[in-house]
C-alpha cells in the first residue's frame, strides 16, 4: 500500500521525487529528451507520489486542469516497483483526488502498450486516432467520473 503525497509547489520534496521518476523512466529508460519531460506546464499541475513502506518515492502522475476537468500525465512507476500495483494505486489516488475536488472528467495519453492497463481503470478510447508524443506511440482515453 502506498502514501500518495500531493503537492503543486516546484520547489517541494515531492515534486523533486516525482521529476528523479519521470527522469529514469522516460528519459533514462525511453530515450525521451530532458527538455520534453519537464515543460512549460510544470508549473500549473498537480503532482502525486507514491511512497512504498521504506518512503521511498515509487510512483507518480501529474494533473493538468483542463476545461473539461484534469488530463492524467506523466504516469511513471519505478522499475524496481513494477508489477506490483503502484500504477493501480497512483491511479486511483488520481481519480479519488479528482472526485474530491468536483471533477467530473480525465484524459489522458496513453502509450499504446499501457492501454489495457488503463481499460481496467475505466478508461476507453476517445475518437482520436493513434498519435506520436516524443517518439511514442500514443492513443488518446478518457473517463467519465
Amino acid at each position: 500500500m502506498l502514501t500518495i503525497k500531493t503537492t503543486t509547489e516546484m520547489d517541494s520534496p515531492v515534486h523533486q521525487d516525482s521529476v528523479a521518476i519521470r527522469t529514469a523512466v522516460f528519459v533514462q529508460e525511453q530515450n525521451v529528451p530532458a527538455a520534453l519531460e519537464v515543460d512549460a506546464d510544470e508549473r500549473k499541475c498537480t503532482y502525486l507520489v507514491g511512497y512504498d513502506d521504506a518512503n521511498q518515492p515509487v510512483a507518480t502522475l501529474r494533473l493538468n486542469p483542463e476545461d473539461y476537468g484534469f488530463h492524467v500525465q506523466r504516469v511513471a512507476v519505478a522499475k524496481s516497483a513494477r508489477g506490483t500495483g503502484c500504477g493501480r494505486e497512483i491511479m486511483q489516488a488520481a481519480i479519488d483526488y479528482a472526485k474530491a475536488h468536483g471533477i467530473h472528467k480525465l484524459m489522458l495519453g496513453a502509450q499504446v502498450h499501457a492501454t489495457g492497463f488503463y481499460a481496467t481503470l475505466g478508461f476507453s478510447f476517445t475518437a482520436k486516432p493513434e498519435f506520436v508524443e516524443a517518439g511514442i506511440k500514443h492513443r488518446e482515453m478518457a473517463i467519465n467520473l
